[in-house]
């Protein structure tokens, strides 16, 4: 796959599930304490195709199908990180993580703290997250937040076949757990990339953000599939005179409240973006960040789109009502730059 990537730099894109079948090869290749282990990710290859070539060329010492078992094969995964090797466990869908919470959290995340930190556990825990497209509560739900409070984990969220790459780099190669938090719709879609991001050194650093575009007027922060959303969302703001600038988080937890505050001193506005449930959520702790450190600079309330705080309904219009759209992020920016009728006077 490495190969098809770099084939296809002479059209200047990638997909998401190429930058992440080469960033496992790479790495595999480069570290023989690699492995990858999971439901159908050798003889079929990957339930998404991201493992697509790997038990071909590592075997199946080192790419591992397993049972449908989360709670026994994480715990295995977390096992071997105690003993020095680089597991990668990939979950189907992120909702069956909650089968081996207790090993992510209680053994992954605190091993280190509680050896006093004579135990590394050098893990990354990956697969889709987030809503997908009609497949019900149980397997729509995002797990940012959840994991995000949890410390000893560091938690990243591609959105770009350039995240993808480099974030799935960095947290192979990272001594602590890493949940990393990649969204089944954005597998296939195309992104631009340069010559230094298909290098096998590439790496992106964990705990920083991306300006995805500048922007002077408002501050839209999101990740994963939101940071599509809230760039169309610019496009539309920019033909009506607001320039926003578009912040694509890549990691939750640590979170970059260095460039967010940055950003909000120069915009004075913010207006977050997530998946996920409103309460507790990404948006709540990125608001109050900005309360911290930056409430002065504020010339309106911050806004925070999020998803319903329902279930994910099934049927398709349900659905889409469900989760944030472009037109929510634009009225929402719209308010806080005062160009709007705010929601309370319609109400």
């Amino acid at each position: 796959m490495l190969g098809v990537a770099r084939r296809r730099l002479g059209s200047g894109c990638i997909t998401v599930r190429e930058a992440l079948n080469t960033a496992l090869d790479e790495e595999m290749s480069a570290d023989p304490s690699v492995f990858l282990m999971g439901e159908e990710v050798g003889e079929y290859q990957g339930a998404y195709k991201i493992s697509k070539g790997l038990l071909d060329k590592y075997g199946p010492d080192r790419v591992l199908d397993t049972p449908i078992t989360e709670a026994g094969f994480t715990g295995i995964g977390v096992g071997a990180a105690y003993h020095g090797l680089r597991p990668i466990v990939e979950f189907m869908t992120f909702n069956f993580s909650m089968q081996a919470i207790d090993h992510i959290i209680n053994s992954a995340a605190k091993s280190n703290y509680m050896s006093a930190g004579q135990i590394s556990v050098p893990i990354v825990f990956r697969g889709p997250n987030g809503a997908a497209a009609g497949v019900g509560a149980q397997h729509s739900q995002c797990y940012a937040a959840w994991y995000a409070h949890v410390p000893g984990l560091k938690v990243l969220t591609p959105y770009s076949a350039e995240d993808a790459r480099g974030l799935l780099k960095a947290a192979i190669r990272d001594p602590d757990p890493v949940v990393f938090l990649e969204n089944e719709l954005l597998y296939g879609e195309s992104f631009p990339v340069s010559d230094e991001v298909l290098d096998s050194s590439f790496c992106l650093p964990i705990g920083k953000a991306k300006i995805e575009r500048q922007g002077k007027d408002v501050t839209i922060t999101a990740f994963s599939k939101m940071v599509g959303y809230a760039l169309q969302a610019a496009d539309i703001l920019a033909k009506e005179g607001i320039s926003a600038e578009v912040i694509n988080l890549r990691s939750i937890r640590p979170l970059d409240r260095a460039a967010i505050n940055a950003s909000v001193r120069k915009t004075n506005r913010l207006v977050t973006v997530e998946e996920g449930f409103p309460q507790h959520g990404i948006g709540a702790e990125i608001c109050m960040s900005v309360v911290e450190d930056s409430f002065e600079y504020l010339d309106a309330p911050v806004e925070r789109i999020a998803g319903a705080d329902v279930p994910m309904p099934y049927a398709a219009n349900l659905e889409r009502m469900a989760v944030p759209q472009v037109d929510d992020i634009v009225r929402a920016a719209k308010r806080v730059c005062y160009r709007a009728v705010p929601m309370a006077a319609t109400a």
